[in-house]
């Protein structure tokens, strides 16, 4: 039998904010935020919109000494400088290099530590994580995997757990884009001792946890990895076709040379397919929102089965993606999709995809990712 997915995305954010606003009235979760570029901005935004949450304080390289900004906000250049501020909360949206070594810090400081994707540059550094957070069992970690939090997929694990289209049998996965850097983004994430790995590391890592969320752990990887377009150290393609113990195939394509952006996630069960389309972002590059889902009658449809479409029109994920967190803290949740399992499980497979081209694993001195098993 293959085993469910694992973990389970929690309360809609409009259900958590009435449950917390009953059970804590006057709780409000002083929260820092190292790293205020794009995402740490958008993470204010999301902090902003809730009674129970108030950002006190940032930091970021490119301030120019320290101050405040608009609404009594601190900021400082030091995360250091941030961490000594009285806060409950820390929000981690740095570069690959210093994410665990922030997160680390903030655990070690007695805060409940938000973390952006990827949780490092490779494997060890969550290893170290979580074995920090093992020290504070009391504090709450989370990762924003983001793409668990769209409608979309939420709506696709409620089918797939109510077992009406039975067991996942395969998957097919591609998530691309033009190039490695789109929409002005800064060039650290083509250099490889900064990032630890490239477009598979940086944004297929979110269909790497699809996949895993789906269609459960897969333990043996063939792969081709490349960097033979763009020419920077880290790769621009990546190939791998994966089988779980329970039998499930999954094959994945992440790649920066996708010249029209597109996000697509097959997932063929035993009478039927949960078919997820397009996923909606800030830039509105790939494509509208969508989830087929596909009723199979294999005696008597043909080769064309019934299919609905739903079609999503708002990107809730942000939001849904911190009230569950602010849950886990207010209410001594444990966490349970987006956890330092779910983060040391998708990193692992991510590095059996580049460990699995011998070339790839000889080049860049790749480590076997099950030594951390």
């Amino acid at each position: 039998m293959q085993q469910a997915p694992s973990k389970h995305i929690q309360q809609s954010a409009a259900a958590q904010m009435s449950e917390k606003t009953a059970h804590h009235p006057a709780k409000t979760l002083k929260i820092g935020i190292a790293g205020f570029g794009v995402v740490g901005k958008r993470r204010k935004d999301c902090i902003d919109r809730r009674p129970d949450m108030q950002v006190v304080a940032v930091c970021d390289r490119s301030f120019q000494g320290e101050g405040t900004l608009a609404n009594d906000v601190r900021f400082y250049q030091d995360y250091r400088r941030l961490l000594a501020e009285d806060l409950d909360a820390l929000i981690v949206c740095l570069t690959n290099d210093i994410a665990a070594e922030v997160t680390i810090a903030g655990l070690e400081a007695g805060l409940h530590v938000f973390c952006e994707k990827p949780p490092g540059r490779n494997v060890e550094d969550v290893v170290r994580v979580i074995k920090h957070e093992r020290r504070h069992p009391s504090l709450k970690l989370m990762y924003g995997f983001n793409h668990r939090y769209h409608e979309s997929v939420q709506e696709a694990l409620r089918i797939l757990r109510s077992g009406e289209l039975g067991r996942v049998i395969n998957m097919r996965g591609m998530y691309g884009k033009a190039k490695l850097m789109t929409f002005n983004q800064p060039d650290w994430r083509a250099k490889r001792d900064i990032a630890g790995g490239g477009v598979l590391l940086d944004q297929g890592i979110h269909m790497v946890d699809l996949m895993r969320l789906f269609g459960g752990d897969f333990t043996e990887v063939h792969s081709f990895v490349s960097n033979s377009h763009w020419g920077y150290e880290v790769e621009d393609n990546a190939y791998a076709l994966m089988r779980s113990a329970e039998g499930v195939v999954g094959m994945l394509n992440s790649s920066a040379t996708q010249w029209r952006h597109r996000f697509h996630l097959d997932i063929n069960l035993q009478r039927g397919s949960l078919i997820l389309g397009g996923i909606l972002s800030g830039t509105k590059s790939y494509g509208a929102e969508t989830l087929t889902v596909v009723q199979a009658d294999p005696d008597n449809d043909q080769g064309d089965p019934k299919e609905q479409l739903t079609r999503y029109n708002k990107d809730a994920s942000w939001d849904s993606e911190i009230a569950t967190f602010a849950d886990c803290v207010l209410n001594d949740r444990p966490v349970q999709s987006g956890n330092s399992n779910d983060a040391l499980r998708t990193m692992q497979l991510v590095f059996k995809i580049y460990y699995a081209d011998a070339q790839w694993r000889n080049t860049y001195n790749i480590p076997n990712p099950d030594v951390h098993e």
